[in-house]
């Protein structure tokens, strides 16, 4: 399995040599405090946390979910989840009772309706903290990868997703990416952004990563992941590199179960330590840890995120890392399948942890915290370098300064035109044509006008307007085919597969989105194929479905089922743009997985 996954990447020994040599020069770089924190500020800064009481500075160390649109008068059925699961009304008194660091945002909490909202709950939010006695502004978060997942949706700038920009293969762009949506973030009060994705994604089967990746190159996926930390950083939003020390190997999801990645030592210097190691080069300035096991670089059992031998063995003492490192979500499974919700903080923190984001219970994760310094087993000390780190890190994105927002900025940034043409144009250099049997590609209006567009609807992210068959047909229509939208769904009855069929009948081409591919997809487009009318598939996920559509005539790959990668797509399949993206991953043969059917690089051209 591991020699199919390294086709088309640098061998492991030269890879190897490379990240030992970008290891010591981001050691060297970063062996003193970082360059954001000169002794001056760090007085002052120190200044700061002598004159915290202990339970102010616990608060500073979490990183909390909030529901509601606003920060004093959210709606009641969010005040009602907020008293059901956090003791509290509003995200005010979130502020009030716990003292918080932090707070993250997220799309199914009701925190990212419209920009103006969400510059007036950033705005609320750093009130309510200021208003209090020694109050401090809080790092507000949220995951905002872009692809498939996407917190702030439209009318901000949505671009392609990570493994799209690896297919586009251009770090300008990554960077770009970067810059314009930390700009626009910024704008709306949000300054610390949990992204980009460093995982090297060697494993097909991984489904929590995936298209989440930039790809299965290690020295690819580091060269994108400098670019779009210095991208995020430029415009003063601070970048996460996730999920240290790398999930990408993996077939369990963390958020539901305890991931165990066999990888060597020597595996893991050699795959997943790269993407890391050129994010401390680059001036990360934070990291967040995985909830996975890795016996290799632990035996104990532990996951990442409780692991003294991962967190300050290796990133902090063998990397040369001091920024801030933020747990992911204690709420998910991956850290609570040994120890009970009172222990996963305390234990995050002996390991080396500096933020805790969003535990399934604050006021036990808090208590825990507190009871740990109280009793002797966690040091006020200790507390105090994870804040003075925090600390540096909100001085540096300028919070200490101005935590403020306005409309007028947002109207400024958010969304505006030449952010949306630099999307597009990103978005045009990242769709892969895999196949084009016979020269199908492209679509000319002349004998292909009438196309009938069926397939998977995902659940929505926020940067999309409908499913990818409405999103298909209407910008197909736009260029002049007359294209008809029937969503068929990921996983179509037999019903559902015959009403496919009598639809394709009398047309001039019929166009497939696919879905992480299960049975039933693969049984709706075999159906299609029967009827003698030209298929055009296109992966909205993950770029391995094509292994198992052998018979398709022309096949592409757009990443994501977003607006804007599904659009470039159908410029590419109309003739408007030639494709220019390469496959980041190898996709192994269907029948025989040890065989690379397309390996890294493979991408056609008309």
């Amino acid at each position: 399995m591991h020699d199919s996954r390294s086709t088309g990447s640098t061998s492991r020994r030269t890879v190897l040599a490379a990240s030992a040599a970008t290891a010591a020069a981001a050691a060297g770089a970063l062996g003193a405090a970082p360059a954001h924190s000169l002794p001056s500020d760090d007085a002052r800064l120190r200044a700061l946390i002598s004159r915290m009481t202990l339970e102010e500075k616990v608060g500073q160390l979490f990183v909390m979910r909030v529901y509601g649109h606003s920060a004093t008068a959210p709606d009641q059925a969010d005040i009602d989840a907020n008293l059901k699961e956090i003791g509290v009304r509003t995200a005010a008194e979130l502020v009030a009772k716990y003292r918080v660091g932090g707070v993250i945002y997220f799309t199914w909490a009701h925190n990212t309706r419209d920009p103006h909202q969400i510059a007036d709950l950033s705005n609320g939010i750093q009130r309510a903290s200021l208003d209090l006695p020694r109050g401090l502004p809080l790092l507000i978060a949220t995951d905002q990868e872009h692809g498939i997942v996407c917190r702030v949706g439209k009318p901000a700038t949505l671009f392609p997703g990570a493994m799209a920009l690896g297919a586009g293969g251009l770090r300008t762009d990554a960077r770009e990416a970067g810059r314009i949506a930390a700009a626009e973030l910024r704008a709306l009060g949000i300054n610390q952004n949990y992204a980009p994705d460093a995982d090297v994604n060697v494993n097909p089967a991984n489904p929590v990563i995936g298209v989440r990746s930039f790809g299965a190159d290690p020295q690819a996926v580091a060269r994108m992941v400098a670019a779009q930390v210095k991208g995020y950083q430029g415009a003063r939003v601070a970048a996460t590199a996730k999920h240290f020390p790398g999930h990408g190997d993996t077939e369990t999801d963390s958020h539901y179960g305890f991931p165990v990645i066999e990888h060597t030592e020597e595996q893991w210097a050699t795959l997943d330590a790269p993407p890391f190691r050129a994010a401390i080069a680059a001036g990360i300035d934070s990291i967040m840890t995985a909830h996975i096991m890795v016996p290799a670089l632990d035996p104990s059992g532990d996951p990442a995120t409780l692991s003294h031998p991962i967190l300050t063995g290796i990133l902090r003492e063998r990397l040369g890392y001091d920024g801030v490192v933020v747990t992911d979500s204690l709420g998910m499974q991956g850290v609570r399948t040994k120890y009970g919700d009172d222990r996963v903080p305390v234990l995050a923190l002996k390991a080396g942890v500096d933020q805790l984001l969003n535990p399934p219970s604050l006021d036990v994760a808090w208590n825990a915290v507190l009871r740990a310094v109280r009793q002797g087993e966690l040091t006020e000390a200790r507390l105090d370098r994870s804040i003075l780190r925090i600390l540096r890190l909100k001085a540096k994105v300028g919070l200490l300064k101005n935590p403020y927002v306005t409309h007028a900025g947002v109207d400024r940034t958010v969304g505006t035109a030449a952010h949306l043409r630099a999307a597009d144009r990103i978005a045009e250099r990242t769709t892969t044509l895999l196949v084009n049997s016979r020269g199908l590609l492209p679509l000319s209006r002349r004998t292909h006008r009438n196309v009938l567009v069926v397939g998977a609807d995902p659940a929505s992210p926020s940067g999309t307007t409908g499913p990818p068959t409405t999103v298909l047909a209407t910008a197909l229509d736009e260029l002049g085919f007359t294209a008809t939208a029937l969503s068929t769904g990921t996983n179509p009855s037999q019903a559902t597969v015959e009403t496919a069929v009598a639809a394709a009948r009398g047309r001039d081409a019929v166009l497939v989105a696919t879905y992480n591919l299960a049975a039933a997809q693969k049984t709706l487009v075999n159906a299609l194929l029967a009827t003698g009318v030209p298929v055009v598939a296109v992966a909205v996920r993950n770029p391995y479905d094509v292994a198992q559509l052998p018979g398709v005539e022309a096949y592409l790959a757009a990443y994501s089922w977003t607006d804007v990668e599904l659009r470039a797509a159908v410029r590419v399949i109309a003739g408007r743009v030639r494709p220019r993206g390469k496959l980041p991953v190898p996709v192994q043969r269907a029948d025989d997985p040890t065989q690379v059917m397309f390996p890294i690089g493979h991408g056609l051209m008309y």
